[in-house]
């Protein structure tokens, strides 16, 4: 049961992944449709944030009511609709519109998985659970570009997209009677002598010791993911003098070393703790940053980018899979949700800072704002582990 369990959840975060990219890769022919200009995406993906960090704060409370089965199915449903939306919409303000539940839909589906796999499996699943969303936000530029090429409408794209939803809508609906038994009987992942001891239903949990430092720690990290995705390939075209086309297949190689991470993570993890892991993947990502900031030759920073994804692989599901240890499986839910909404505030506002900052000087400064970010995110682990450590040695 437990089996066929992680195999929903690892499809819904496919389904999850499909549609975060979808947006970018279709903007250029969409806008042409609608008469937009560009910038009109980013107020968009905006609006598209802006619903998930809501469902994200609100989604304890949501997931305490009603379960993570009967709220995955809702979000899901949610999203397909939405989905569905934009492939029929006539107009930039039905885009803007259908962006919200698009993102109240993905917030509610990120923080309760994220949270049920944390409780009820071990650390590997969490790194192949991230490693499925990644596949997903592969797959949808994927289809988009396909239909594209072939001459047919981007709406089709957004549409194939939504049914694809709706096939797991259906799927959800069939098992929504075992999610309950199952919750309720599950065991969870937190092993003895993995967590810190029992910290207790708190009502405030921003007041236990070490929550707002890995909230910091997510902040960034969704910070230096998102930024150089976004401004990778600015930076290697302005600062290092490539073409479009090979700025792009080099930013392209630093999500995939982010996919291939995670699944290789989730294998390392039956050997080395959550705690190693997060350590070893920020010292790899800050060598990365120092690779680029160096006045090297221009395929170093491929190296440099690589190097990034790779160490950025363990840190999000490894970080997210040690909350309940952290913090206590009463209190995981809570703060699983503001952990997400920090993770989508870093995301949505950080890159557009450094883009603009960069725009009236140059990008040169976005490997020290790379080294700066996870500098903060490893003084900010290595506290919380001197924390638990503290914690752990009160509760012998």
């Amino acid at each position: 049961m437990a089996t066929f369990f992680l195999i929903i959840i690892y499809l819904a975060f496919i389904s999850l992944g499909l549609p975060d990219s979808m947006l970018g890769a279709a903007w250029p022919i969409m806008r042409l449709d609608y008469g937009a200009p560009v910038e009109t995406a980013g107020l968009l993906s905006m609006v598209v944030v802006g619903g998930t960090i809501i469902s994200s704060l609100a989604s304890s409370a949501v997931l305490q009511r009603l379960g993570t089965g009967k709220v995955t199915f809702i979000s899901v449903a949610v999203t397909a609709l939405a989905l569905l939306g934009f492939s029929y919409s006539s107009s930039v303000i039905w885009l803007a519109v259908l962006a919200l539940p698009l993102g109240l839909g993905a917030g509610s589906i990120d923080t309760g998985l994220n949270n049920y796999v944390a409780t009820h499996y071990k650390a590997h699943h969490m790194s192949w659970l991230h490693c499925f969303w990644g596949i997903g936000a592969m797959l949808g530029p994927i289809l988009m570009s396909g239909y594209i090429s072939n001459g047919d409408s981007w709406r089709k794209g957004f549409l194939t997209v939504s049914l694809i939803q709706f096939a797991l809508v259906f799927l959800l609906f069939v098992t929504l009677p075992l999610w309950k038994k199952t919750e309720k009987n599950g065991q969870g992942a937190v092993q003895p002598g993995e967590a810190a001891g029992p910290a207790g239903t708190e009502r405030n949990v921003l007041k236990i010791k070490g929550v707002k430092l890995a909230m910091i720690t997510f902040l960034f990290y969704s910070g230096v993911e998102a930024t150089l995705g976004l401004w990778g390939s600015s930076f290697l075209v302005n600062a290092k003098d490539l073409s479009a086309a090979t700025a792009a297949g080099w930013v392209s190689l630093y999500y995939g070393g982010i996919t291939a991470g995670r699944l290789i993570t989730g294998f390392i993890t039956f050997k080395y703790s959550n705690q190693v892991l997060i350590r070893a993947g920020l010292v790899i990502s800050l060598l990365g940053a120092l690779v680029l900031a160096l006045p090297l030759p221009a395929v170093f920073s491929l190296i440099g980018f690589i190097l990034i994804g790779l160490g950025s692989a363990p840190i999000f599901p490894c970080m997210l899979h040690e909350t309940p240890a952290r913090f206590g499986k009463e209190n995981s839910q809570k703060i699983m949700g503001y952990q997400m909404a920090l993770a989508y505030t870093g995301g949505a506002f950080l890159p557009p800072m450094l883009g603009w900052i960069a725009a009236r000087s140059t990008f040169m400064i976005l490997p020290g704002a790379m080294i700066g970010f996870i500098v903060v995110m490893l003084m900010s682990s290595e506290q919380i582990n001197t924390l638990m450590k503290k914690k752990l040695q009160h509760f012998k």
